[in-house]
């Protein structure tokens, strides 16, 4: 049988023939790609896109910014191992969670107690708590002591350090397990000015003699106050402070900082980053020491130098802080006085709050053993 002649160019045309054929076949697959993507991958003309959802405060006040100016900007904390994260009660948005330099403000619903727990728990640490219970002070050591007792570090063992001058009057309490009242016996002194400004100098020479070697953690806080809801290790840091009551929200200008430039408490006006109380401060012993030291020995050159700063140890310590952050603040729930500033609704909680008083009775030169009018109904 003869072959079967071929037109010429007929070989050309079937070769087109199959790449057009080939080509058609790829578009197809990339065409039911995009139909894939498209489908699984992206939103719908017709599907509502998901709205983005509250957010937290980021920064606190500094520097020329109020917790109210500030912008949310990121959920950072969340509260519970069994409820979902997007619960409302688990972070908070109405109030300022970090400071400029990103150490934590503590408030309720931003830790989460039973995790702290499980962390501090096994490594059986002492915290030191001490307190000057000083000429007619020692009327509030009772109820202070015993709050303490039900609230403070509940399940850890805790030192009190009660600095005092009058020591027979100093309450013997049931205290839990593991902890207990250590007795400490100082000089009072003619104004109660000087018995403040003195504390700073107590606390770092007793830290050689006792804090070093007994406590991992040293907390100082005044003993005209009680406690009213838990406190425990979520304050525990190398160094923290507590947001002063009086300045929480107010811009750095308006707070009481030491002006004079002659005081080694000098801030400049408009400088700083927050007003810290005097009453609650704490961290790691080396650190609570460091501190106390050099306010102390920044006193003694103000006293050499006929000058006294207008908060006394409060102003230098407001001075170390500004120059050293700390690292964890301690919002308004664990200093506040209810009766001087009411309960706002950023306030979920209230820890640690001062004892009705007469101050003027308190701090008089005229000593009285009843200490009548001292403390109003407290008891």
């Amino acid at each position: 049988m003869g072959k079967k002649n071929l037109e010429p160019g007929q070989s050309g045309k079937e070769s087109l023939s199959n790449n057009s054929k080939r080509w058609i076949c790829i578009l197809l697959v990339l065409a039911a790609c995009l139909v894939v993507y498209s489908k699984f991958f992206t939103v719908g003309h017709n599907t509502p896109l998901p709205q983005p959802k509250p957010q937290s405060k980021f920064f606190a006040v500094g520097n020329n910014t109020s917790p109210t100016q500030s912008k949310p900007q990121s959920k950072l904390f969340t509260v519970g191992h069994n409820t979902p994260p997007q619960s409302k009660s688990q972070w908070r948005i109405d109030v300022p969670l970090l400071t400029p330099w990103l150490a934590p403000i503590v408030w309720d619903g931003t830790f989460d107690e039973n995790i702290l727990n499980e962390q501090f728990q096994g490594k059986n640490i002492t915290i030191g708590l001490t307190v000057f219970a000083i000429k007619k002070y020692v009327v509030f050591l009772k109820l202070f002591l015993e709050t303490a007792e039900k609230y403070f570090m509940v399940g850890y063992k805790v030192n009190y350090y009660v600095f005092t001058d009058k020591p027979a009057d100093v309450p013997k309490i049931s205290l839990q397990e593991g902890r207990k009242v250590i007795t400490l016996v100082v000089q009072n002194y003619a104004r109660w000015q000087d018995i403040s400004m003195h504390r700073m100098e107590m606390i770092s020479n007793f830290s050689h003699q006792y804090f070093f070697q007994e406590v991992d953690y040293l907390i100082c806080m005044d003993v005209d106050m009680k406690f009213s809801d838990h406190l425990g290790v979520e304050i525990l840091s190398s160094l923290f402070g507590t947001l002063h009551p009086g300045f929480y929200g107010a811009q750095p200008k308006t707070f009481s900082y030491e002006n004079r430039p002659q005081s080694q408490a000098y801030i400049p006006r408009g400088k700083g980053d927050f007003y810290y109380a005097g009453g609650f401060f704490g961290g790691k012993v080396q650190q609570v020491y460091e501190m106390t030291k050099a306010c102390h020995e920044a006193m003694l050159i103000d006293k050499s130098n006929n000058i006294e700063a207008v908060w006394h140890d409060e102003s230098h310590l407001n001075k170390y802080l500004f120059l050293h952050k700390p690292t964890k603040v301690l919002s308004p729930e664990y200093l506040w006085d209810e009766n001087l500033l009411g309960r706002p609704a950023f306030l979920r909680k209230l820890r640690y709050v001062a004892v009705p008083k007469n101050h003027a009775q308190i701090r008089n030169k005229r000593e009285s053993s009843s200490y009548e009018g001292v403390v109003e109904g407290i008891f």
